[in-house]
């Protein structure tokens, strides 16, 4: 069976290594496996490919592939390859979600501790060899706040844990009422009571994955509820923000501050603002990087390749309708 790789990006910490493909065909040697570059050579590889290995299928390279019957993407997120005619097919879609659950909680703990904090200023005050500790006193702590999660999936739920253990209340959304709140969870709300959390929050984490429903989900009218001292913190995906909305809120004092590792385009641009507004901290796309972070994706990626081979159930199939 032919199957493609193809994961490449412009940022070179986001291409697969040669070492992961070659670890590939030594586990599966009755396997060809192709490796793609570029969209040109993407397009000329899948022709013969049942399976794909890939984060940016594209219409033109999905048109070029009449064998292709599944698709793994090393990300959680797939909403760039959920096009009508992808959708409408029978390939079935896959992807990683969970595998790096537990380093993007951590991130957005980080961003919500560094925020709290004031460690963005005392870094530059480090790098000027200035002292301000009377500037930072009485600096607050996260116990004893209410953190509202977007996104109650496996890192919504991986940060309520981390954030209820340091004495956080933590409410949240996520698609459904049905069953107990998650471990850590105070009160879990359907999407329709997003105005409820944003309201009650002094850090709001965007931790849902980008759909139909939740892209621009954070525009004037949800900054607009939250309260002039709280925090937003995004590790999910930048389209989820209208971040023209967002500078406006941040440069009237709407809020008191965002925390973003995605953006709407990125890298992020240089001209925009989000680089040089003093209550916004930039972190470039990272929270889901971690040590052993390709050797993981190579690992599930083998598990549902050895079920494909077997007509078995696959781990993480994506719903095409729902976008995740």
């Amino acid at each position: 069976m032919d199957v493609l790789v193809a994961i490449f990006s412009e940022q070179p910490a986001w291409n697969i290594p040669a070492e992961a493909v070659e670890s590939l065909r030594r586990r599966f040697p009755e396997h060809a496996f192709l490796q793609a570059g570029d969209e040109a050579a993407m397009i000329d590889l899948i022709r013969t490919a049942e399976a794909a290995f890939t984060s940016r299928l594209t219409p033109a390279a999905f048109a070029a592939a009449p064998r292709l019957r599944w698709v793994h993407s090393p990300a959680a997120g797939v909403g760039g390859m959920l096009f009508p005619a992808m959708r409408a097919s029978r390939v079935v879609l896959t992807n990683s979600r969970g595998m790096s659950a537990a380093a993007v909680a951590e991130h957005a703990l980080l961003l919500m501790l560094a925020s709290a904090r004031r460690f963005p200023e005392a870094v530059l005050a480090q790098a000027e060899r200035k002292w301000i500790g009377d500037d930072l006193a009485g600096l607050p702590t996260l116990r004893g706040r209410t953190l509202a999660i977007v996104g109650l999936g496996a890192i919504g739920r991986a940060l309520a844990r981390a954030a209820a253990a340091l004495g956080m209340t933590v409410v949240g959304t996520r698609k459904t009422t049905a069953g107990a709140p998650p471990e850590g969870v105070t009160d879990a709300f359907g999407p329709e009571g997003l105005p409820t959390v944003l309201a009650r929050a002094d850090f709001v984490v965007l931790a849902a994955p980008l759909t139909d429903e939740t892209r621009g989900m954070i525009d004037a009218p949800q900054l607009r509820l939250m309260r002039p001292s709280a925090w937003l913190i995004n590790v999910a995906r930048g389209k989820l923000v209208n971040e023209t909305a967002l500078v406006d809120a941040l440069r009237r004092g709407g809020i008191a501050g965002a925390a973003l590792d995605v953006f709407d385009r990125e890298p992020l641009d240089a001209a925009s603002p989000l680089w040089s507004l003093p209550n916004v901290l930039v972190t470039p796309h990272v929270g889901g990087f971690r040590s052993g972070y390709w050797e993981a994706a190579v690992d599930l990626f083998a598990e549902n390749l050895g079920r494909f081979a077997k007509n078995e159930r696959l781990r993480n199939t994506v719903d095409k309708a729902a976008g995740y």
